[in-house]
């Protein structure tokens, strides 16, 4: 008997071109992209892209302005700088 996991649900927190905040993009959002522009708005958005996805395994990648990954969760609430 084999075990199937759903597949996880990826997640990227981008800067806006803008410099008006971050967008949040995944095709698990109902709409594709939200926009966060407070002032904590990349911690915001990926603490959204974990309570969004809670009853699946999410991967969550924060990007800086040139399109390098800044972030990744390491475990749930705990994230590590690359």
């Amino acid at each position: 008997m084999t075990l199937s996991y759903p597949a996880p649900q990826f997640y990227e927190v981008r800067p806006r071109k803008d410099n008006c905040g971050v967008d949040l993009i995944s095709d698990a959002l109902p709409f594709g992209r939200l926009w966060y522009g407070e002032p904590n708005a990349a911690s915001n958005a990926a603490r959204y892209a974990k309570f969004f996805s809670r009853s699946r395994d999410a991967v969550i990648r924060v990007y800086d302005d040139a399109g390098n990954v800044i972030q990744t969760p390491e475990h749930p609430g705990d994230f590590k700088q690359s």
